[in-house]
């Protein structure tokens, strides 16, 4: 009969195992603490030197919008003595700052929606539906980020004017959506792929069409990334600025908001009406400050989902 073999030590062995000190991690404990504390000193001094930069340019501007022009220009980083609103009407009457407002609102009631809808139809069938030559339409897609946009606006120029579309908002909510189309597509197909594909399967098989299930379940599901890629595309339509001068210089009435605020700077230079310029450029900031601030969390959802998932 063997002996029951068994891991505690006995007899004198055992007693100098007990008397031993129970074994650390190889760090001491404090160490890890002062690093720690360290980490979170830098990276909130970070944090706020990141915050200052960011944030300082923009309340600067939103104070002296506050303020008359000649205290401007004595005293730049002065604060307001008391609140003025006569350089909002100013900038908004006498410098057309609305009209320009009005033409921009309306060029992206085109674009965006354009842009949103044709690029998550071509990122679904790119993502979901394996058919010959998709991969090179999906590699066209993404190569038309990397063409500058400079290298296409004289060809375009002239196509535009043998259209009649050239200053005209038609003819620039057409080239919006062209411009950002590639960026759409890309962002919005690698979010497709990333959503479960038994649900489509289970709307076909019950009966649903193509576009049902595209309309009523896919779309829905990509709420996340439409949104983020909706607010990359409205910053990045509101503050264009090369394809207006481009291709709608000629009418003044069809300025859109970047334009009037680049003559603003020009007259107003001059003339020295500062106040009236910051209240044009906090007119220019505000809509994108309330959609940011409206769709934070969507923004970060969706820049986070493809990640998680």
């Amino acid at each position: 009969m063997s002996a029951i073999r068994t891991d505690q030590p006995t007899g004198d062995a055992g007693a100098d195992l007990a008397k031993r000190p129970p074994r650390g991690p190889d760090r001491p404990a404090g160490g890890s603490a002062k690093d720690g504390a360290a980490l979170n000193v830098f990276s909130g001094a970070f944090l706020v030197l990141w915050s200052v930069m960011a944030a300082g340019p923009l309340l600067w501007v939103m104070i002296n919008s506050l303020r008359e022009s000649g205290k401007i220009q004595g005293q730049p980083f002065g604060w307001p003595t008391d609140l003025s609103f006569e350089n909002f009407a100013n900038a908004w009457s006498d410098a057309n700052i609305g009209q320009y407002a009005l033409n921009s609102v309306i060029v992206l009631a085109g674009s965006l929606p354009g842009t949103m809808l044709l690029g998550s139809m071509a990122a679904y069938v790119i993502a979901r539906f394996g058919f010959f030559g998709s991969r090179a339409v999906y590699l066209l897609f993404a190569g038309g980020m990397m063409f500058p946009i400079i290298l296409a606006v004289v060809p375009l120029f002239f196509v535009m004017d043998t259209m009649g579309l050239l200053d005209t908002k038609l003819g620039l909510v057409l080239v919006y959506i062209a411009y950002s189309l590639p960026f759409t597509t890309f962002f919005m197909t690698a979010f497709f792929r990333t959503l479960p594909g038994s649900v489509a399967e289970a709307a076909m098989i019950d009966g649903a069409s193509h576009s049902r299930t595209f309309f009523q379940i896919m779309l829905p599901m990509a709420r996340p990334g439409l949104i983020s890629i909706g607010i990359f595309n409205f910053l990045g339509q509101w503050n264009q600025f090369f394809l207006p001068l481009a291709l709608n210089s000629e009418s003044r009435d069809e300025a859109l908001l970047t334009q009037g605020l680049a003559e603003l700077s020009v007259s107003q230079g001059y003339e020295g009406d500062w106040g009236a310029l910051f209240a044009g450029l906090t007119i220019a900031m505000l809509p994108i400050l309330v959609v940011y601030m409206v769709f934070q969390r969507q923004v970060q959802e969706g820049l986070t989902a493809g990640a998680v998932k």
